[in-house]
């Protein structure tokens, strides 16, 4: 994995085991980390849901549960950084607001180095102790990763940080081919004049789903074969069935729960939508991208860069669900523009966006802070010996 010939245990932690975009990000690091060579050990929270220890589950990746019963607990950080030493990790990195602050104490404790990345929103900000946790967490030696520039350029403004510690890092993803469209379709009793929008994200206000289905009723009478498909799990799945009961809707949305076969949902949609008030970079748009599918998403977070600013998929302001149905319609009523942004999105995708050029970016972080940690440790046993020679008998 480094430059020498040796072969590092990377420690990733982070504070949740379901099925997020951030978990999954973890899983597939992980999992590539480990297929190059090197020794990779996930922290995850020891009364978690279980899904990211299944999905590591075969891959050589050792799963090391942790257990955080209180907000602040020196308890949790002493037991990580004993799991460090004893797994002789040499680098850790951590994911998102919680495993950031214990990722820090921890590796501080153990002397290892330590990155963290952000992903998604500043959930961190609204709470000066926070805020404060988050920056002592940054201080010092730590290497510090967002995954879009407004991400980026937020954590330096709320948290007084040089911009220039603060590196950007697109989040990837492992392409696996193209999927059969068939299976969802005929699942979905979809004829073949039927079309279908596809939304991948987990059931939570900040994904913008009740806009989406604001789009589609305003979309009904133009389209009455229209149908609205999304995968995903959460709290206001009820909320939205009955938003679409009341729009009349209720034939036409589909709510398809926690699915693994994204490629096959992807692959059966006349087009993807991405209608997040706030994102970082989504796994699912994404995949969308190597799906070659076309693109209607708001531009939030890194999606318009993504997206070559509107180039490879159209933009709409979040929590407009006019803009929205306008540019859906767009893309459903011309073919030759669905064709042109899909193939850009998959060419952008493959050029920027594969898992191998993240993995590549973040081995380049990590090593070079084993880099500069071996050069201290010898400058360290230098100025030791020194002394001790000097002040021997």
């Amino acid at each position: 994995m480094p430059r020498s010939s040796e072969c590092p245990a990377i420690a990733h932690l982070i504070e949740s085991d379901g099925p997020g975009g951030a978990e999954r990000l973890v899983a597939a690091l992980a999992v590539a980390l480990q297929e190059s060579g090197s020794r990779n050990v996930v922290f995850l929270p020891a009364d978690g849901e279980g899904w990211l220890a299944r999905e590591l589950c075969g891959s050589g990746v050792v799963v090391e549960p942790y257990r955080l019963d209180r907000p602040v607990s020196p308890a949790c950080a002493r037991s990580i950084a004993a799991a460090f030493r004893r797994h002789a990790v040499q680098v850790a990195h951590s994911h998102e607001f919680t495993m950031a602050v214990y990722g820090a104490w921890a590796s501080r404790s153990a002397g290892v180095p330590h990155v963290i990345t952000m992903h998604g929103s500043r959930y961190y900000a609204g709470r000066l102790r926070r805020r404060v946790a988050l920056r002592a967490a940054m201080s010092g030696r730590s290497r510090v990763v967002a995954v879009s520039h407004q991400l980026a350029g937020h954590i330096s403004r709320d948290l007084r940080i040089g911009a220039s510690r603060i590196e950007m890092i697109p989040n990837g993803v492992r392409f696996v081919g193209p999927a059969a469209p068939a299976a969802l379709r005929a699942e979905l009793s979809l004829g073949p004049g039927d079309r279908l929008l596809a939304a991948v994200g987990n059931l939570y206000p900040v994904k913008g789903h009740s806009v989406l289905v604001e789009a589609l009723a305003a979309l009904s009478a133009r389209y009455p074969r229209l149908h609205l498909a999304i995968a995903g799990r959460g709290e206001l799945a009820g909320a939205l069935a009955g938003q679409a009961r009341a729009l009349g809707l209720r034939e036409r949305l589909h709510l398809l729960g926690l699915r693994s076969d994204i490629p096959a949902i992807l692959a059966a949609a006349d087009v993807f939508v991405l209608p997040s008030l706030s994102e970082g970079l989504p796994l699912a748009l994404l995949e969308a991208m190597f799906a070659a599918r076309p693109i209607v998403a708001t531009a939030v977070g890194e999606v318009g860069s993504a997206l070559d600013g509107g180039r490879a998929g159209v933009l709409v302001p979040p929590g407009d669900a006019a803009a929205l149905a306008a540019a859906v319609d767009g893309v459903l009523s011309d073919g030759a523009r669905a064709h042109t942004l899909a193939a850009a999105a998959r060419a952008r995708a493959v050029a920027e966006y594969d898992l191998r050029i993240m993995v590549r970016r973040y081995r380049s972080v990590y090593d070079d802070l084993l880099t500069v940690n071996r050069s201290r440790l010898i400058t360290h046993h230098a100025h030791k010996g020194h002394f001790n020679e000097g002040t021997s008998p």
